[in-house]
């Protein structure tokens, strides 16, 4: 048994070496982590006026809009976009897992935008009509949303097709390149 082979079935009895990698767990995860970074951002963006749409645009068809300035619903706000934001993680994965690279996940972004400001956001109550909420809110919205499905979309392409990892190590490649006497 060479060295390298040792090392491997040592690492695998340690419990070192990383197994596959679990989609629905990693979708979970990536979907908080993008629904945590990206709220966060929005909720500045809205702090900041670049946006009439209230942080908890989500929770707008629940409660009264008089209510959703205050901190906690602020707050509540972001624990439904981070929700929302992990719902579409597991989509992705369930829809999109075998495409690469950013493209894929730019679409998914605008797709959710236009869903959530153009279709589905306004017929519930959850944003005004596209034509009063005006353009920064419009702009910015959706700079946001390309943002937070390319981080999604790269994030799960970037996992399920690392091709680097596959490569053989610098140790064997070494060996194997050398000719043999």
């Amino acid at each position: 048994m060479t060295s390298e082979k040792a090392d491997e079935a040592q690492s695998r009895k340690k419990g070192t070496k990383p197994g596959p990698t679990q989609p629905i767990l990693y979708s979970l995860k990536i979907g908080f982590f993008a629904g945590l970074i990206w709220g966060l951002i929005r909720w500045l963006a809205t702090g900041l006026n670049f946006t009439s749409v209230t942080q908890a645009f989500l929770l707008d068809p629940f409660v009264p809009r008089k209510h959703l300035g205050g901190f906690y619903w602020q707050a509540a706000g972001l624990g439904m976009f981070i929700m929302m934001s992990m719902i579409a993680a597991l989509l992705y994965i369930v829809l999109l897992k075998s495409l690469r690279g950013p493209w894929p996940g730019l679409w998914f972004g605008a797709l959710w935008w236009a869903i959530i400001y153009a279709w589905v956001g306004p017929m519930i109550g959850a944003v005004p009509p596209l034509n009063q909420i005006g353009w920064s809110s419009i702009v910015t919205d959706f700079c946001l949303f390309l943002m937070w499905g390319l981080f999604i979309g790269f994030s799960i392409s970037f996992e399920f097709h690392n091709e680097a990892e596959r490569e053989p190590s610098g140790k064997s490649a070494g060996k194997s390149a050398q000719p043999s006497s």
